[in-house]
């Protein structure tokens, strides 16, 4: 098994993190997990057990148990019980009601966005969409938040990827998107 150092990241949160929010390191943490057959527990069993033998609350249970999968080599980064998932986001100067119509209107996305034949399975205006890919195995969930005036955030959730490999390229693909997304909007 992977051992990491009390300096190292797990889950992308640093030592001195957890210890300040938990009271204990991360080292201490995988001490206790080992001790407690961790290894051979799927996650919703370590997360259970983090939240009701340790007292480890909502998101910081389920942080704990990633970032001890990820350094016990049961979990690889991006990886999540459906698959592998990236996110990307992007603040755009432009208000909500634009970028949701950048992306809901089938010619305006056309502009920004290369790949054609998605599917919107569903959508709350100015909120969310929920979108299945043209591969139609993978999907993106798509949320919109105003950041002020005339300013908003655009994140995008792809899941049900195949590989780390693909995560990555995806992690680019959409970093790219975002940012074409940004100029046509800024133009």
């Amino acid at each position: 098994m992977k051992k990491t150092s009390p300096t190292d990241k797990a889950a992308g949160i640093g030592d001195a993190a957890v210890r300040a929010k938990m009271g204990k390191g991360w080292e201490e943490w995988f001490t206790i997990l080992d001790a407690a057959g961790a290894a051979q527990m799927n996650h919703t069993k370590i997360a259970d057990y983090l939240y009701e033998r340790q007292g480890c609350p909502g998101w910081w249970n389920e942080m704990v148990a990633v970032g001890y999968e990820q350094a016990r080599g049961l979990r690889r980064k991006y990886e999540k019980p459906s698959g592998f998932e990236i996110s990307r986001s992007k603040t755009i100067a432009a208000p909500v009601a634009a970028v949701y119509k950048a992306w809901d209107d089938r010619r305006a996305r056309a502009r920004w966005l290369k790949e054609d034949g998605l599917t919107v399975r569903k959508a709350t205006p100015e909120k969310s969409m929920r979108i299945t890919w043209a591969d139609g195995e993978t999907h993106l969930d798509v949320n919109f938040y105003p950041k002020g005036e005339g300013k908003s955030q655009v994140v995008v959730q792809y899941g049900k990827l195949a590989s780390a490999g693909a995560a990555e390229r995806m992690k680019d693909y959409w970093s790219e998107a975002l940012e074409r997304l940004k100029g046509a909007l800024d133009a």
